[in-house]
């Protein structure tokens, strides 16, 4: 397979917003939010209650602590209960979002158009706009409701990325797991990177500091 002919075409910049919810894995949310950072995007962020309990459980930091640590500007991270927040509105322009790890309890809400918090209503304002968004769902197995809330979705435009890793780049790590899905995620929010290495290439990936 030819490495080249696989990419997602890029745009370098530009504004991303990563949503994170209370499914496990939530150092993809994180490192997605650091590897933006990294690369030069505008990075808007919003953590739902039960998505900052999980931060704090599996990496031992708070969300809060981790935005700083990233230089997240304060006023592009969002209370998950303020619906007076640019991004509830299709006017505030964004290049793509990503909701990650995403909960099937959020799946169900966007699939059925119910707005429970502010990362419920970026989700639908992306699928009205017609704007890319990525919902990384995490959890095993899947029941027939959760399927058929995942194809509502992908019938309305998202893409549906499993938090899937693959083995195939020879990963040496759990960080390398990682990197993976995240370096999938930003294919599909446009974004250049060099986070794994790719099918049929010799590219290396680059350094991390998580």
């Amino acid at each position: 397979m030819n490495a080249e002919l696989t990419q997602c075409p890029k745009t370098a910049g530009g504004r991303r917003l990563v949503c994170i919810t209370g499914a496990s894995g939530a150092i993809y949310g994180i490192r997605t939010i650091q590897a933006l950072r990294e690369s030069g995007c505008e990075v808007h962020t919003v953590a739902s209650a039960w998505g900052e309990r999980v931060v704090v459980e599996e990496t031992g930091k708070p969300f809060s602590t981790w935005m700083n640590d990233f230089a997240v500007s304060q006023n592009q991270i969002y209370d998950c209960r303020d619906f007076a927040a640019p991004i509830a509105s299709g006017s505030f322009p964004l290049d793509a979002s990503v909701i990650v790890p995403c909960s099937m309890s959020s799946v169900g809400a966007i699939a059925s158009g119910v707005c429970q918090n502010v990362i419920h209503r970026a989700a639908l304002v992306c699928l009205k706009e017609a704007r890319p968004l990525v919902i990384v769902s995490r959890e095993s197995p899947l029941s027939l409701i959760d399927l058929r809330n995942l194809t509502t979705l992908a019938e309305a435009g998202a893409t549906i990325l499993p938090a899937s890793p693959a083995f195939y780049h020879n990963p040496a790590s759990m960080d390398d797991l990682v990197d993976f899905v995240v370096g999938k995620i930003l294919d599909h929010l446009h974004v250049e990177h060099r986070l794994f290495k790719r099918w049929g290439s010799v590219e290396t990936p680059s350094a991390r500091n998580v």
